[in-house]
């Protein structure tokens, strides 16, 4: 967040100054003994270090713009949501720019997702809904576990699968047995697509259907029980905000940006844009495969 303060921070001296292009671009900004700084001055070097990302960001707020709304209930909802999650930080961000700049700068992060959702393709059997019981077998997963600290995760974890063979609710037995962060909401892990886990976690999961237990599974992190308790199946009859939710989870799990990325390449080409600064004349060009 703080990188695209900073951007956009340079974009807004950018355009103050660029309005100003019938103006004389020699009127000096700063006097020195040892010389002044006109605005051209400024203009150019503010240009050549952060120019080209700065433009593109421009161009693509401005294109999705057209195709895409973001309303004021859900800005606000947003602006609440990352005042809650950062706390201070934000605070800060807002005194130091100000709640429109602030808000002007996640509506295009929002108008950025909702570019890149319809660019997710949710296919039948790439992501699921899934909850877990954690017997780990110490706080440092990268260290080899000794003979004790498996026997004792293994005890832990054989006690609570003799309590969900029972019959006792699968988030009850997690809130009082899982070593998991996500105890506290029953063991749920929300929505995580293909490589988001590790490989004994992931291959129990996936083989499992909706509403089904696994046997206990070991990983680097300890013994896990693992419920799958949505699939993708009848995506099409789902309900938008379930559709919405499953998308967001496949668009978080894309690490290298790639849907994204596409959906902007997207919304640039549809949008026809022609660069007309010489200077940035393969803003928009791929870079070439070496």
């Amino acid at each position: 967040m703080k990188k695209s303060i900073i951007a956009l921070t340079a974009a807004v001296g950018i355009l103050g100054l660029s309005a100003c292009n019938n103006a004389d671009d020699s009127a000096v900004l700063v006097e020195t003994k040892a010389g002044n700084v006109t605005k051209e001055e400024l203009y150019n070097a503010m240009k050549d270090q952060a120019g080209a990302v700065i433009l593109k960001d421009l161009v693509y707020t401005k294109v999705l713009s057209d195709k895409y709304e973001v309303t004021d209930k859900e800005l606000d909802a947003k602006y609440d949501e990352m005042q809650a999650a950062l706390g201070a930080q934000f605070d800060a961000v807002v005194e130091q720019n100000g709640e429109d700049f602030v808000r002007e700068l996640l509506k295009s992060d929002m108008l950025k997702e909702k570019a890149a959702l319809d660019e997710v393709e949710v296919k039948e059997g790439e992501i699921v809904k899934a909850s877990h019981i954690l017997a780990k077998f110490s706080d440092n997963p990268s260290e080899e576990p000794t003979e004790e600290q498996k026997a004792a995760a293994k005890k832990k974890i054989d006690e609570a699968k003799a309590k969900l063979d029972s019959g006792e609710k699968f988030e009850d037995v997690a809130k009082e047995f899982s070593d998991d962060g996500s105890a506290q909401n029953g063991g749920d892990l929300g929505w995580f697509g293909k490589g988001r886990m590790v490989p004994e976690f992931e291959e129990a999961a996936f083989s499992l259907g909706k509403g089904e237990t696994s046997e206990i599974v070991e990983s680097q992190f300890g013994y896990h029980i693992i419920l799958v308790t949505e699939t993708t199946e009848g995506f099409e009859d789902m309900e938008q905000e379930k559709k919405d939710e499953i998308r967001k989870a496949l668009l978080q799990s894309d690490q290298t940006g790639a849907t994204l990325q596409k959906a902007l390449d997207n919304a640039v080409k549809n949008a026809d844009v022609k660069v007309k600064d010489k200077d940035f004349k393969d803003l928009f060009e791929a870079p070439s495969a070496e």
